[in-house]
């Protein structure tokens, strides 16, 4: 589990100005470091190579990066565009979080304000022709840093946006929240399973402002904690806190500073995060395929593309976890686990709703269910629930005979299956 300093280090590292400042500095750095390092070039070196070349190839990178800059962040604009209106806005956010976006928009800015600043340094003055030959050099490694960078951009650019590439980003991210999840279902604490049978005498703590929180630091919580208090976690990361929900209960002496503590261990933001809410990216999943379905889009192979990766999802919960992994680590901590469930619900019910009148979808979530009834008890009951309603949506929307009896027919093998596997 990760700290909330640790936390916030993390998504300041995945901002985009992030990694544009970092290497920008790095390239003026660069650009300026020929100037000590003249001392080691010998003085009739510089004019064997003809370092007085550099002066014409910074010219051409300091003309060239600032358009392809431009045009770089042009595209990738567009292409976050292209993922809001085809997929989902929720997508976006991964979108922008790409490294390699990211270290291309860096790169070229990086390059341009080397060049610039290499520019500037020549007609100070400020090289000998010893400091000529380093910077000639330096700029030859930029040159193929940025040829390398352009390639490999130019291949980027032709997937990025579109639906099938946005939809397996968010799959990426989703499948990653969940495994994290399941090695540590209760995030090291003990399970708490029944919000409503809470000790007689508990505190409870409330949000200072409304949104969703976006991470929970267990170790700052046993931090306030201590040995002399309990304390029952009942709001998890993706949950709405707002002033009259309680965030956590506290069992035992509670100040002012305590309550402080625990209340800032929740981190509070205005939308949600894929990191600590597996449930975040199932209905981002959900969500690309019910606009898929929406008549103005009209894309039920995009729906049924989603319903395969929901079962690779799902499936993550039933994968053996290691005993090291699970190791309890917070035992004053009791958390409200997640359930299966509600992650049946976040991926299944839009798509049972919005997908009733199309067979293929129809079918194809049957048989997702019935594939997923397979991997244990707790499945099968949450798949035999979403198969009665979504056999009961198919039915009310399906207007040919034969296309309910071929639902029905995968509904009623996933009946037949045994009671536990």
């Amino acid at each position: 589990m990760t700290t909330r300093l640790q936390w916030v280090v993390i998504q300041l590292t995945r901002r985009l100005w992030f990694r544009t400042a970092a290497f920008s500095v790095v390239a003026i750095a660069t650009a300026l470091i020929a100037v000590p390092s003249s001392r080691f070039i010998p003085e009739d070196f510089a004019v064997s190579i003809g370092a007085d070349a550099v002066g014409s190839l910074l010219n051409v990178i300091a003309a060239s990066m600032l358009s392809v800059t431009i045009f770089s962040l042009s595209t990738l604009v567009s292409a976050l565009g292209a993922a809001a209106s085809g997929a989902t806005p929720r997508a976006t956010r991964l979108l922008n979080e790409d490294s390699t976006a990211q270290n291309t928009l860096a790169t070229f800015m990086g390059a341009f304000l080397f060049s610039l600043v290499g520019i500037i340094a020549l007609q100070t003055h400020i090289y000998g022709s010893s400091g000529r030959v380093v910077l000639y050099v330096v700029t030859i490694v930029m040159i193929a840093f940025v040829v390398g960078t352009l390639v490999r951009w130019i291949y980027f650019i032709s997937t990025l946006g579109r639906v099938g590439e946005t939809t397996e980003r968010v799959e990426r991210a989703a499948i990653k929240a969940m495994r994290a999840r399941h090695q540590q279902p209760n995030l090291g604490g003990l399970p708490h399973r029944d919000t409503d049978r809470l000790p007689a005498l508990h505190h409870a703590v409330f949000a200072s402002r409304i949104g969703y929180i976006e991470h929970l630091d267990m170790s700052a919580l046993a931090a306030a904690c201590g040995t002399e208090r309990t304390i029952y976690v009942v709001m998890l990361p993706g949950g709405f806190a707002e002033p009259s929900r309680p965030l956590a209960h506290v069992v035992g002496p509670v100040d002012a500073e305590v309550e402080q503590a625990v209340r800032e261990a929740f981190s509070i933001a205005d939308t949600r995060s894929f990191d600590q809410d597996p449930r975040f990216g199932a209905s981002v999943l959900s969500e690309i395929a019910s606009r898929a379905l929406s008549p103005a889009v009209n894309d039920p192979g995009t729906a049924i593309d989603v319903l395969g990766r929901a079962a690779r999802l799902l499936a993550v919960w039933a994968e053996p976890v290691a005993a090291e992994a699970s190791e309890l680590r917070y035992p004053t901590l009791h958390v409200t686990p997640l359930r299966l469930d509600d992650l049946f619900d976040d991926l299944f019910t839009p798509i049972g709703r919005d997908g009733a009148g199309l067979v293929e979808v129809a079918l194809r979530l049957q048989k997702t269910l019935l594939l997923l009834a397979q991997l244990g008890p707790r499945y099968r009951e949450a798949a035999m629930r979403h198969s009665a309603l979504a056999l009961a949506r198919a039915d009310a929307a399906l207007t040919l005979d034969d296309d309910r009896r071929r639902v029905r027919e995968v509904a009623d093998t996933l009946r037949a299956l045994p009671a536990a596997r």
